[in-house]
């Protein structure tokens, strides 16, 4: 059994495997309350019977907990079941030892993520609350009829649709499962955002003062540490705006443009051929102008050409995309963000048990390991790919990997 509470001593109130489950749909709603005589107890809950009393009891603890992880998202992992619940209490006089504790919890399978229902679960407690206040809507019956009727919806609505509304008497709330992405990768030096909508369709006062100050640069083309430079930002906190925008799916990352690159096409490719809607998009996107665009075909072989065999430039060379009214950059560009392409990297590896004279003299070489493409290297040490390509080429103790 696993418990995690966002005030408890265990951390974060991110399971330890919801990060890398898939999203599952919500199995049995319950209503827990704690009774002054019969202490905690499940009053209702949707389907019947759906958390048997003995497992209830073996986690009762953390379903109506201590007061320091009231207000709290808790999250109890069983073999079987998930449990996510938000326990509160309400204190009044009225009640029995002058308070009224309970938590309405939402269960899913084990392996399923559930941090994107803790808003709505947080969300619900507070109109629970608020009908409690107003009209004892909780504890003033034994008659959990309404209450029955309310979970049903919710879990219903909740599954079907990602929304609900409910409405009682004068007070209404809407509940939503937002949907979240998954924590992006660490950005690059040498990586490239690009937007994958238009900039015009891009409200930047929506953002960060940071954030506007960087975004003037992204253009497809400079990458993070020259955008870093250029927009006079700390490096760092460059590659946190990009690392957010990535998140909210404004941005994408593409490696540097160069002539010199090698792409290769994917099995994503044939996709071209078939969908319409793609093969619009394409034209308007690789055409040097909207008033005569390019031939889907032309486009189409230039994707098919990149082998491991071709720079750009050299199919640029023979295929000579400016007479066929194509933009070569911006089909590298489109080929990327839609997979049609991949790029293929250069790796300069130091033979291990070998001793180059030059290696001696030149830090560069202890970036030859293998792990570092040319692109990170180029980056790091402000030299060109001409210029490490030339000190390759001159040591026959090092090789180039591509892949």
């Amino acid at each position: 059994m696993i418990i995690n509470g966002a005030a408890s001593a265990m951390g974060s109130p991110l399971d330890s495997n919801d990060e890398k489950g898939q999203e599952g749909p919500i199995r049995c709603i319950f209503f827990s309350e704690f009774h002054h005589i019969a202490g905690p107890k499940i009053t209702c809950q949707v389907p019947d019977n759906y958390i048997l009393k003995d497992i209830f009891d073996n986690v009762s603890v953390y379903i109506i907990p201590k007061a320091q992880l009231q207000r709290s998202t808790i999250t109890v992992t069983l073999k079987d079941f998930k449990i996510l619940g938000f326990p509160v209490r309400i204190d009044n006089k009225k009640y029995a030892r002058n308070a009224f504790y309970f938590n309405l919890c939402f269960v899913c399978d084990a392996e399923a993520r559930t941090v994107h229902y803790e808003p709505v679960v947080k969300k619900m407690s507070d109109f629970l609350i608020a009908m409690e206040i107003e009209n004892c809507f909780l504890s003033a019956s034994e008659d959990k009829t309404r209450l029955s009727a309310m979970l049903k919806q919710v879990m219903h609505d909740l599954n079907m649709h990602k929304m609900c509304t409910l409405t009682e008497g004068t007070m209404t709330s809407h509940l939503k499962v937002v949907k979240l992405a998954p924590e992006p990768k660490p950005v690059l030096d040498h990586q490239v955002p690009i937007f994958l909508e238009g900039r015009e369709a891009f409200r930047s006062d929506h953002w960060d003062l940071t954030t506007q100050q960087v975004l003037p640069y992204i253009n497809g083309f400079n990458h993070v540490a020259r955008i870093a430079a250029e927009a006079d930002v700390e490096n760092n906190l460059v590659k946190s705006c990009v690392q957010n925008l990535i998140y909210y799916g404004v941005v994408s990352l593409i490696p540097i443009f160069q002539y010199s690159n090698v792409y290769a096409a994917t099995p994503k490719l044939k996709k071209l051929a078939e969908d319409t809607q793609l093969q619009e998009k394409c034209i308007l996107y690789t055409s040097k102008t909207a008033r005569q665009p390019a031939y889907l075909r032309d486009i189409y072989r230039m994707y098919a050409s990149m082998t491991h065999g071709n720079s750009m430039r050299d199919l640029c060379q023979r295929l000579n995309p400016q007479t066929l009214r194509i933009n070569e950059r911006r089909l590298v560009q489109f080929g990327l963000i839609e997979e049609l392409i991949r790029r293929v990297y250069k790796y300069p590896i130091h033979l291990p048990g070998t001793v180059s004279e030059e290696g001696h003299s030149n830090s560069i070489y202890k970036y030859f390991t293998g792990t570092y493409s040319l692109d990170e290297i180029c980056c790091s040490t402000g030299q060109s790919v001409a210029q490490i390509e030339d000190i390759v080429e001159r040591d026959s103790n090092v090789v180039m990997l591509w892949k």
